[in-house]
């Protein structure tokens, strides 16, 4: 690849959650690059994602179909833009959930046009996975990864037994699973609404788990638990149908799915398709980064989600750590000097 790189640099994209009216509306103004970008995604599947984007509402941005293929599209601009005005490569890039869409397509595994076409199917897939209501999340604070995976464990027994006792005929799993592995202390559960209600029921009543605490998540699904079954299978028949191969990336990545560095282009589909339905390893991703002679992270996108994990796992690994944001111009102006420091 062209230009200079910066071995040291993490880069990092966001996924669902970051959205935000007017994400990307800055970088389209001022730079040419942008622009491409935001035409080429949204030409890739008929939609004005500049309007969505820059003016909403939000009802229609936080719709799932909607939320991906705007987050996508404005990660990819504000990175594109480092790259093209500062010459910009990274030693490798990770995303969250979404994100790692992103992730590949700042690699050059992907291609905006696809990708963008991916994730729409994606969001759309995943939201129809779980009727409305019958799914949710929330956000456990204070537990170690063992001790919420048994909470989970405990909340689905309970919930089941419950089904069976009232003879429900409920078409969604009683489930709840870890779904987001964030950062020390922070896990994200996702199941059926019984399960989820059993696990926040046990972290006020049962002794084992006392310490912790949750919050509920105001998401659409329960996204990266078994649930997402369907939403996997459909993403199979979408990667089945496509004519187009991942390319070598430019740079590695480190996918949700394993944790781990890789350079490989003929595992980035199954990774992709596993993730739906399988938590997200970003502590575990980020610990493995942190074994690497990286110092600097950059999160590309709106929102300021990846970074603040990020110093947290960084503190408990006792890592230093330079963050920065980038999305808009400001961003783009400061990025060069942080670059260089």
């Amino acid at each position: 690849m062209a230009g200079l790189a910066f071995p040291n640099v993490i880069a990092v994209f966001p996924g669902q959650g970051s959205q935000t009216v007017g994400m990307g509306k800055d970088l389209y103004e001022n730079f040419s690059i942008a622009r491409e970008i935001f035409e080429e995604a949204s030409d890739a599947i008929s939609v004005d994602l500049k309007k969505l984007c820059f003016d909403g509402p939000a009802s229609d941005l936080t719709l799932t179909e909607n939320t991906q293929p705007c987050l996508l599209v404005t990660s990819v601009a504000a990175f594109r833009v480092a790259q093209k005005e500062l010459d910009f490569a990274p030693g490798v890039t990770a995303g969250h959930s979404l994100g790692e869409y992103s992730a590949l397509v700042a690699n050059g595994s992907l291609e905006i046009s696809t990708a963008t076409r991916w994730v729409r199917e994606r969001g759309a897939a995943m939201q129809r996975a779980v009727p409305a209501g019958a799914g949710s999340m929330a956000a456990v604070m204070g537990m170690e990864d063992a001790i919420v995976q048994r909470l989970c464990s405990k909340a689905t027994e309970l919930a089941h037994e419950d089904r069976i006792r009232q003879g429900s005929t409920s078409p969604v799993e009683a489930v709840v699973e870890p779904a987001n592995f964030n950062a020390p202390g922070q896990v994200v559960i996702a199941g059926s609404d019984d399960g989820v209600k059993k696990a926040l029921e046990l972290l006020k009543s049962d002794s084992e788990f006392s310490g912790g605490k949750a919050i509920p998540l105001q998401v659409s699904a329960p996204f990266h638990c078994r649930l997402m079954k369907p939403a996997r299978d459909r993403m199979h028949q979408v990667f089945e149908a496509t004519a187009f191969k991942p390319n070598t990336p430019l740079f590695p990545y480190v996918p949700n799915r394993t944790g781990r560095l890789t350079g490989e282009a003929g595992v980035v589909l199954g990774l992709l398709e596993e993730q739906v339905d399988h938590p997200v390893l970003w502590k575990q991703s980020v610990m493995a980064l942190l074994e690497g002679p990286y110092n600097k992270a950059i999160e590309f996108g709106p929102g300021k989600v990846l970074t603040g994990l990020i110093k947290r796992i960084a503190t408990q690994s006792s890592r230093n750590l330079s963050l920065a944001n980038v999305s808009d111009s400001s961003g783009i102006k400061s990025l060069d000097a942080f670059l260089k420091s």
